[in-house]
């Protein structure tokens, strides 16, 4: 792959062959971060189970001490009383058929994270297929089917986000926005691994974490010594 001016620039700063601690990675990501927008901050985990087992899908959510850095759209399945809940607590959008309606019919994706009471489930369970491959379906496990929409919305836009695996095992996720200062983007990344850890499934059996990454959007990969920084998370940094 061709590379620009500003990745090569950035990939001098980092040793291949060295796994940093996490205070040497947030710092090294910051500097690596060199496009003229302020880049997202990424995180790869990459974990010892089998994608393939239901029973070791690693599914759940974490409250970013720090934000992620962006405005959050927060889109509500509700009707009466929770309706009036939802939109008191600031969502952006409220609904319930006349919403699943503009979603199946329109096309309206406008959003980043959908919410739903339980009550609703049925009936924004037809969206399953628009939804569901967007990971924006509302799903019990994560925390979006819930009749505590006032507590969802607030953790939503103060920094709640989710997590999975993917078909390769692999935890992506967003833990802040590079022009963060280190000390933030450090609790947000300690955050995060402690989440992870506290997710893992029963049956996986082994080393459960194998390796992690971080980089800002247009820059390279920073491995992280996942030993070490697992033991400290364990032990309490």
């Amino acid at each position: 792959m061709k590379r620009g001016k500003r990745y090569k620039e950035a990939e001098k700063l980092i040793d291949k062959k060295r796994l940093y601690n996490l205070e040497e990675a947030v710092s090294l990501v910051k500097k690596t971060a060199k496009a003229r927008f302020n880049e997202t901050v990424e995180i790869a985990v990459r974990l010892g189970i089998d994608p393939r087992k239901a029973d070791q899908q690693v599914r759940s959510h974490v409250i970013l001490p720090n934000g992620t850095g962006r405005e959050v759209k927060v889109l509500v399945f509700a009707k009466g009383k929770y309706a009036k809940e939802a939109e008191d607590s600031g969502a952006d959008f409220v609904g319930d058929l006349d919403l699943i309606t503009k979603i199946q019919e329109h096309g309206f994706l406008d959003f980043d994270i959908a919410l739903s009471t339980p009550d609703m489930m049925k009936d924004v369970s037809r969206l399953g297929r628009i939804l569901g491959p967007r990971g924006l379906m509302p799903n019990p496990k994560s925390g979006t089917v819930t009749f505590e929409l006032e507590k969802a919305i607030k953790e939503i836009k103060s920094g709640r986000v989710e997590f999975r695996s993917d078909k390769f095992g692999i935890v992506h996720l967003a833990i802040g926005k590079s022009d963060f200062e280190e000390k933030s983007l450090l609790e947000n990344l300690y955050a995060v691994l402690q989440a992870i850890i506290s997710s893992k499934p029963a049956s996986s059996k082994g080393q459960y974490i194998k390796g992690i990454s971080i980089s800002a959007t247009m820059g390279p990969g920073i491995k992280i010594d996942h030993i070490s920084s697992i033991k400290r998370i364990r032990e309490g940094l």
